[in-house]
């Protein structure tokens, strides 16, 4: 049996029970290492596993092989054996019952009950603004589709009975933990799905047989649920003269197309279950559609989806088989960033899957290694391994549509994707108000995969501590404003990127109403961007920060003012920005997490004269050990896995971190010392007011002011006259930071030459 079919047959909820592992909220303890608290989370839905502690992941038959130490053809053998086994014990409690569309327990009284039940959902989504809410975030319309919401009080109130009770246990709405009310003395129940919208599947009949759940908030159970014994169709058996038919790879992927008209008219759609969701009842549906021509997938825009829809295409080779390219991950993400009609050309421009030469592995959507063609098509595998990769990759970034910036967009970018390591960076952007630091963090935020980010504006003095053991691990965090924060926040942010964990003490009530002590633990193992105007502030107080200056020239806003301009006049295809940002995303997502081993980092050598020579010395070698992560399709690795820096990562992280480097010598800010220099190229020798700074540095009042008594303050300037008269500068100390720069760009450039000659000559 091929390793793909035993996958599709194969669930880890079966391997689990083979080996009577129950997981808790979806968490087991880790059998791999010495685990004290559960870390290894297990997808159920998805069929992988993945420990947060040791970092091993993988699929049904990776577990066999690390649970019992098997070679991987012993595990293949034994993963053939469960899925002989369990197919034995179905055929065996079945019987003869093979009809599709009805469930175990479906009757007409099941199914009379289960369309009462829906009936009060949808009725339950009218009634609740996070519900509501959340509907709309997703650019649902509840006034076409067919969506309910679990408030969790289907069964109280009037509707309240014996027959109820005993039809939600039945199929699964209401789940016996032997739970007893204290107020009352009444028996308790365990709700499923809780707090999810819902939406029905259907039998051939148009029964309503069993639901699926998507939980509204994110909860450590997780956010898919079907009811016991799933069985039925979203939105249900197409009809028998349907002749296009359009598969979706989730349910919401499905809705969103439901809801527009044009798609209704011409096309039948089904959904299936995720990426190993297409099952042999919708199998079976699809065989009876006697005047069907074609099959169109519209999957997930990743490696997963494009799999597995060259993988079901083999399967209807009878059809013409289409595939949609989305410009971004799922459908219902496209339907949220675009206005629907787009649709209607993405159809329109479906690629035939067994004609095309590309075939699924070729639509990218993104400059290929000519990055002047925008429209050429690229598999991010092929992007990752060209020899250039940085250099395309920082106009892939441009095409983005983030402009200039060159060296500090490329380390923005490679400081965010050090969320996957065990040891992520931290990156502070610094500028003058107005100058664009925010637009900058978001947007390279943008390039990130999206389930990834969060985006704060503020952060709230306990807000941090109340998070999820695991909620924030492999997170990108972004602050909008970090001179909002207040220093309790900013404390258990400190604390977050030094230890990469808080804990406090919390009062909580027990079963009996009681309060009780509990210790609460929230793990962080997050890169994050903030951004603020007075950088040297925040970077003392944490480890692993980088400053990053705006630059603020005139040369500069000219490149931003001239974008927005042809943007504006229309010469910019918005589309071409929208594609870059989705390949990028699809290129973080094809990174792996390695350990990098820098076989020159003892000759990597600070100058005697620099400030902070450890702080920098780590922040040098961290960013030359996420350079060699980004070329790991072209590294050489240790026979134990490990990533071997080449010298072309140690030149190309000197230049890229040279401003940051810079900043951390220098005693100005980056905002302030490009102020002294403006200063100094018009003012050098000789007096001047407030009022000539401000005409020639084009500042406002107040900020022009601020900078004028820093400056004052260090003895930069030297100030005259009276608050009441007016006061006049001078330039007071005229330091040569261009003489600082050319010494520090000598001192790296003889140490490259030198490991380049050294290289050459052995």
């Amino acid at each position: 049996m091929e390793i793909s079919a035993i996958k599709e047959r194969l669930s880890l909820s079966e391997v689990l029970q083979h080996y009577n592992l129950q997981p808790k909220n979806s968490m087991l303890k880790c059998f791999m290492h010495d685990d004290k608290t559960a870390s290894l989370q297990v997808n159920l839905e998805k069929n992988f596993y993945k420990c947060h502690s040791c970092g091993k992941t993988g699929d049904v038959i990776q577990f066999i092989e690390d649970y019992e130490k098997l070679t991987k053809h012993e595990a293949i053998k034994k993963a053939e054996g469960m899925i002989n086994t369990t197919s034995a014990l179905k055929n065996t409690s079945l019987g003869d019952t093979g009809d599709f569309g009805q469930t175990k327990i479906s009757s007409e009284k099941s199914a009379l009950f289960l369309e009462n039940t829906f009936s009060y959902f949808r009725k339950a989504l009218y009634c609740s603004v996070p519900a509501k809410q959340y509907i709309e975030k997703r650019n649902l319309d509840n006034s076409i589709l067919e969506i309910g919401y679990n408030s969790g009080q289907f069964h109280h109130g009037e509707r309240k009975s014996e027959a109820l009770i005993n039809n939600a246990l039945e199929v699964g709405l209401l789940l016996d933990k032997g739970l007893i009310n204290n107020r009352t003395g009444e028996k308790g129940y365990s709700i499923f799905a809780n707090k999810c919208i819902c939406f029905p599947l259907k039998n051939k009949e148009n029964e309503i047989v069993s639901f699926y759940f998507r939980a509204i908030i994110e909860n450590k159970n997780g956010k898919h649920f079907y009811l016991k014994n799933r069985s039925g169709i979203h939105p249900g058996y197409p009809k028998k003269e349907t002749k296009k038919l359009i598969l979706t790879e989730a349910i919401i992927d499905c809705a969103s197309l439901l809801q527009i008209k044009e798609i209704q008219d011409e096309y039948s759609l089904i959904s299936c279950f995720g990426t190993n969701g297409l099952n042999e009842e919708i199998l079976n549906a699809i065989e009876e559609l006697k005047e069907l021509e074609e099959i169109i997938f519209c999957f997930d825009n990743d490696d997963a989806g494009r799999k597995a829809v060259k993988k079901y295409a083999e399967d209807f080779r009878d059809y013409k088989v289409t595939t949609v390219e989305l410009p971004n991950n799922d459908v219902n993400e496209t339907l949220q960033l675009h206005d629907e009609s787009i649709f209607k050309e993405l159809l329109e421009k479906r690629k035939d899957i067994f004609l095309s030469t590309e075939k699924i592995k070729v639509t990218e959507g993104v400059p290929s290694r000519d990055t002047t063609q925008t429209n050429n098509l690229q598999n991010p595998i092929d992007f990752l391994q060209q020899k250039d990769l940085l250099k395309s990759l920082n106009n892939l970034i441009e095409k983005a549509g983030i402009i200039g910036e060159e060296n500090s967009r490329l380390l923005l970018f490679l400081i965010t994707i050090s969320y996957l390591n065990k040891s992520p960076l931290h990156g502070i952007v610094q500028g003058s108000s107005g100058s664009g630091k925010t637009h900058i963090i978001s947007r390279i935020a943008d390039l990130m995969p999206q389930e990834d980010v969060l985006r704060f504006t503020r952060i709230t003095e306990s807000s941090l501590y109340n998070w999820g053991e695991f909620d924030l691990f492999q997170k990108i965090i972004i602050i909008e404003d970090l001179d909002g924060l207040k220093e309790d926040a900013l404390y258990a942010l400190r604390e977050f990127i030094s230890n990469q964990v808080l804990r406090s003490s919390v009062t909580i009530k027990d079963k009996k109403g009681n309060n009780k002590s509990s210790h609460k633990i929230v793990k962080g193992q997050f890169s994050s961007l903030s951004a603020t105007t007075k950088g040297e502030t925040y970077e003392d107080n944490m480890n692993r920060s980088f400053i990053v200056a705006i630059n603020e020239s005139e040369e500069q806003t000219k490149k931003i003012i001239d974008y927005q301009n042809l943007k504006n006049a229309g010469m910019i295809d918005r589309n071409n920005e929208q594609k870059a940002i989705g390949f990028i995303q699809k290129i973080v997502k094809n990174l792996k997490c390695y350990e990098v081993v820098n076989p020159y980092a003892m000759e990597l050598q600070l100058p005697d004269k620099v400030k902070n020579k450890r702080r920098l010395n780590e922040m040098v070698q961290s960013i030359i050990k996420q350079i060699t992560i980004l070329n790991q399709y072209q590294r050489k690795q240790t026979s134990d896995g490990k990533l071997i820096t080449e010298i072309e990562d140690l030149e190309q992280g000197i230049e890229i971190l040279f401003e940051s480097i810079i900043l951390k010598i220098d005693e100005l800010d980056g905002s302030l010392r490009q102020f002294l220099e403006k200063l100094k190229k018009r003012f050098d020798g000789r007096e001047f007011n407030r009022f000539e700074a401000m005409e020639y540095t084009g500042f406002k009042k107040s900020q022009l002011q601020v900078y004028l008594n820093e400056l004052v303050r260090l003895e930069y300037l030297k100030q005259k006259g009276f608050v009441n008269k007016g006061f006049t500068y001078k330039i007071g100390y005229s330091d040569d930071i261009g003489k600082v720069r050319q010494e520090l760009k000598d001192h790296f450039h003889k140490i490259i030459n030198k490991l380049k000659l050294d290289a050459n000559g052995s």
